[in-house]
């Protein structure tokens, strides 16, 4: 019914309000409290009132400067919306177009700002906030089709399609092939995707986050995302916890089922898994150790059988001769399938100091302290603190022979220290450091290297402990004389700065991580990288060869390790489920497992030949991990990190591999409870899962590296920060 002006049945009067009797319209009351007076607006309703006006117009500038310039006035309170008090349109038909005209640029744009604030947002809501991005994707470009922008769509596609194809392949390559509106009623994908609601599980707290920054930004797309979470999302509001079990995956009960089930179709008789990570896992490999030429093998055997006669002529008392070490645990059997062959990887011609370094690791394994009982074994741990660093120490890292350490500093300078103290002599007869003491002996226990004009980010020895190589800030790679002390070779290709620098176990190749989301590899006598391998969506931020050479192992910022097959230059495994970026990696001595740890503090397990995760051990708290390290035998893994701790864990146990549940280690001596009674105070008591077996403490000292002697001792580095 049309309405006069003064009809008292105004819907517009606030409920509880006294309604006034018919007046003309110029004595109509306006304010219950003031009936003969006419609204007066104050300084803060008329800011408002103007930067509501700019912001529907678009004036987004204007509308800043006015409310920074009007921020002294206080605003009237405003609620935080919530899923109850959200206004959001009422949705449409499914299958049908929303009922709202937005151009190709904003529903663009809608999508780019919520990929920005979610990838931004905090770690704890990040997981959570990231899963709307696959639905929100699909629906904007389906969106952009239905409304007749089949070039716009296109973009889109090309632009950010390739966030969502690893978890999402299948789906991803069905929806590329539309470019008409007619084709939505034809692709499963689409018909599915338009006809059903995409659930997600999410907290209510980070879905309160989710709708006050899409009403915050309603004018630049935030509008647009808000309409398509209403009409093809399903938020399911929790308060329990959610586990991420593989960043940004959704479970079973999260997604559409009829989605789910098209995922697991027969197709031309071969079934399809519901993840595509696993099927794109399932590139074969060979995970076995690299075959050595059959000549050297034979000239190895023969010099261990002859330290062998003389170890029986001195009538030594062995459980073991070095030959029987060497076939147990070092020689490769050449009819093995599984083992790389010896021309995957281009190597040098063994030489005479080869052979001496290979008899004394055959040495070194038959006299290691055995971790591998039936009984869990806990290592010694041998802790290195250093002092006045200023706290410019960047990276430490401790030879294979255990007996220098090498560090790298923020002032771009490397040191080198002799563990025992011995002095590091050069072969150059003019080196100052060769300089003798009254009583002939050299006084220099260590050394500085200066070449770099950046921060020295990573530094390694190779396997023969006669070069090191450094990575800095100046986007270089140097590689240095462990005789003469003096730079080598200064490798150019990144294109920012390089965080971490790793030898292969076989020595000539190394290979980079860096700043330009790309890892490399090199050797020793080129100066150009051989390989780029370029795949990750962030920084490389570490870098592990497998045991045989041939694979390469990465740790990324976008929270994901890959595999590299290096003679082919091509990824083969994708290992999700880390919350935060990967800063180190270890591979078991056998090759089968993969450890990596980062920002999450969480210490993840993976079977290497099925890409999948084998368990995660918790324990660092909500601190960072810095270094990880398998013992000989890869039963027992080390970790270290901000915590100040180095932290020791049962590999095997709830694995599927064999292995004795250990006793618990009660030390009731007066020591041991005074101890314990200690770190209560100086820590909070961290909740570790059953697979921890120890925790050693430093006082102030964040432990940067950690390693494994040849003879299973387990050395730890750290800067003091006190």
């Amino acid at each position: 019914m049309k309405q006069e002006p003064g009809d008292s049945s105004d819907k517009s009067a606030p409920s509880g309000s006294i309604t006034p009797q018919p007046k003309p319209p110029q004595q109509a009351n306006v304010s219950n409290q003031q009936p003969q007076k006419p609204q007066q607006f104050s300084a803060a309703d008329l800011n408002r009132i103007v930067l509501e006006y700019l912001n529907k117009k678009g004036y987004h500038k204007t509308e800043s400067m006015l409310r920074m310039e009007s921020s002294h006035i206080p605003a009237p309170p405003t609620n935080i919306p919530t899923p109850q008090t959200t206004n959001i349109s009422r949705p449409t038909a499914p299958g049908r177009a929303p009922e709202y005209s937005d151009d190709p640029a904003t529903i663009k744009r809608g999508y780019s700002i919520l990929k920005s604030w979610c990838e931004s947002s905090l770690d704890f809501y990040r997981p959570e906030l990231e899963k709307f991005l696959y639905p929100v994707f699909v629906h904007c470009y389906l969106d952009l089709i239905a409304r007749g922008y089949p070039s716009h769509a296109r973009e889109f596609y090309d632009k950010f399609s390739k966030d969502h194809s690893v978890l999402h392949e299948y789906e991803i390559s069905k929806l590329g092939g539309i470019s008409l509106k007619e084709h939505l009623q034809e692709n499963d994908v689409a018909k599915i995707f338009r006809s059903h609601k995409f659930k997600v599980l999410i907290g209510r707290t980070t879905f309160n986050l989710l709708l006050y920054f899409l009403n915050e930004n309603d004018a630049v797309g935030g509008g647009v995302v808000l309409r398509l979470i209403n009409q093809y999302i399903e938020p399911v509001i929790t308060t329990e916890a959610i586990a991420v079990e593989r960043e940004g995956e959704l479970n079973l009960s999260e997604g559409i089922v009829e989605l789910h089930t098209l995922n697991n179709t027969s197709i031309g008789g071969e079934q399809r898994e519901i993840s595509s990570v696993d099927a794109f896992n399932k590139k074969p490999v060979k995970l076995g150790k690299l075959q050595v030429d059959p000549e050297y093998s034979k000239e190895l055997e023969a010099e261990l059988k002859l330290k062998d006669e003389h170890e029986q002529a001195a009538q030594k008392k062995v459980s073991t001769t070095l030959l029987e070490e060497y076939r147990e645990n070092f020689k490769v059997d050449p009819s093995d399938e599984n083992n790389p062959s010896k021309d995957t990887l281009p190597l040098p011609l063994k030489s005479a100091q080869d052979l001496r370094n290979d008899i004394a690791m055959i040495q070194d394994s038959r006299a290691k302290i055995k971790l591998s009982a039936a009984q869990a074994s806990l290592p010694s741990v041998c802790m290195y603190t250093f002092h006045n660093t200023n706290n410019d120490l960047t990276c430490l890292k401790f030879n294979d022979d255990s007996t220098m350490v090498a560090s790298g500093f923020q002032d771009s300078f490397i040191k080198l220290w002799s563990i025992d103290g011995s002095p590091l002599r050069s072969l150059l007869k003019n080196d100052p450091y060769n300089q003798q003491n009254n009583d002939g002996v050299a006084v220099k226990g260590s050394r500085r290297l200066v070449g770099h004009s950046g921060a020295v980010y990573g530094v390694d020895f190779s396997p023969d402990n006669r070069y090191l190589i450094s990575c800095s800030e100046d986007k270089t790679v140097r590689l240095w004389s462990l005789d003469t002390y003096t730079c080598l070779v200064s490798y150019k290709g990144h294109s920012s700065s390089v965080w971490d620098v790793k030898f292969s176990p076989m020595g000539h190749y190394f290979a980079t991580a860096s700043h330009d989301q790309t890892a490399r590899l090199w050797s020793c006598d080129h100066i150009y990288p051989l390989r780029i391998f370029a795949g990750h969506l962030n920084d490389v931020d570490c870098v592990e060869f497998h045991p045989n050479s041939t694979y390469l192992f990465t740790g990324s910022s976008d929270k994901t390790a890959r595999m590299w097959d290096i003679a082919r230059g091509e990824c083969v495994r994708v290992f999700m489920g880390h919350s935060g970026a990967i800063n180190c990696l270890a591979v078991s001595p056998d090759g089968r497992w993969l450890a990596s740890a980062g920002e999450d503090s969480v210490v993840c397990l993976w079977d290497i030949s099925t890409g999948r995760r084998i368990k995660a051990m918790r324990g660092h708290g909500r601190s960072s991990i810095y270094s990880l390290a398998f013992s000989r035998e890869g039963t027992v893994l080390v970790s270290t990190g901000a915590d100040n701790s180095v932290r020791v864990w049962d590999v095997k146990k709830n694995t599927n591999s064999p292995s004795a549940q250990p006793e618990p280690i009660n030390d009731v001596t007066a020591q041991g409870i005074q101890k314990k009674t200690e770190d209560l105070r100086r820590r909070k008591e961290i909740v570790a899962t059953n697979d921890h077996m120890s925790v050693y403490f430093t006082k102030k000292t964040p432990v940067y590296t950690v390693h494994f002697t040849r003879r299973n001792l387990c050395l730890a580095g750290g800067v003091f920060g006190g």
